[in-house]
């Protein structure tokens, strides 16, 4: 059993930054993609950033340009680099590791930012 584990979430004012890390509990071999998502209250949750295991990035729109995803394949980590961030970024975010025959997530850590 694969168990995710998010970090770095936390309480930060408009305009700042925050990394989020994601890291499995052993190594996941052949894990096609790695992705962060999050969900706010009251609404779904939803695809912020993905990576492939060539490296090739996608961003929701609304967070291209400030949010950086990266990942460590060898290690089965995945980061995501949020900058100027805003209140309507405040969420949960989780991460999710998959492949056609996997697929795996965090439970959530809680990103919270203030006006």
């Amino acid at each position: 059993q694969v168990h995710l584990v998010e970090s770095g979430g936390g309480l930060v004012q408009a305009g700042g930054s925050l990394r989020l890390s994601c890291a499995a509990s052993r190594v996941i071999s052949l894990i096609n993609t790695m992705a962060w998502y999050r969900q706010a209250p009251g609404k779904q949750r939803e695809l912020v950033a993905s990576i492939t295991r060539g490296g090739i990035t996608d961003y929701q729109d609304s967070v291209k340009g400030r949010f950086t995803i990266s990942r460590d394949s060898a290690k089965s980590t995945v980061d995501l680099q949020m900058t100027s961030l805003k209140p309507e970024d405040s969420a949960v975010y989780s991460c999710r590791a998959y492949s056609h025959d996997r697929n795996y997530w965090g439970e959530g850590t809680q990103v919270t930012v203030s006006s």
